[in-house]
């Protein structure tokens, strides 16, 4: 290892964390990857179709589940995503923590608010 005692002493040596992060955003593509694929074909099948029959192709439980993991996994590599370019450009240290946290609150909501949304239309209101 090509530290210094100084760097060590500062903590600014590796936080050891990259590779689990390199990890889980190749495993959310690669699970995105037949998620979107269905995600598109059931768009194309239903594309003329009224509001009653989409909602009734949406509470098949396959569906469902599907659909779920399509919107966390989508949500999870987007903050993912986000999160190494906050961290490769932002340069100021309070603003960079500050984008983080404000990113991971909204990705965390806007993905909590799309798998509230499908369970509802999959189990009524």
């Amino acid at each position: 290892m090509m530290n210094s005692p100084l760097k060590s002493a500062r903590g600014l040596g590796s936080a050891k964390d990259g590779t689990h992060h390199w990890m889980v955003q190749r495993l959310t593509a690669v699970a995105l990857i037949p998620l979107v694929l269905w995600f598109v074909y059931g768009i194309a099948s239903n594309f003329s179709a009224d509001y009653v029959s989409v909602v009734q192709w949406i509470a098949l439980p396959w569906n469902t589940v599907l659909l779920v993991g399509f919107v966390a996994a989508g949500f999870w590599h987007s903050a993912l995503g986000v999160q190494v370019v906050l961290e490769d450009y932002v340069a100021d240290e309070f603003r960079k923590v500050s984008l983080l946290v404000i990113s991971k609150l909204l990705h965390a909501l806007l993905g909590l608010a799309a798998i509230i949304a499908v369970l509802k239309i999959s189990f009524g209101n």
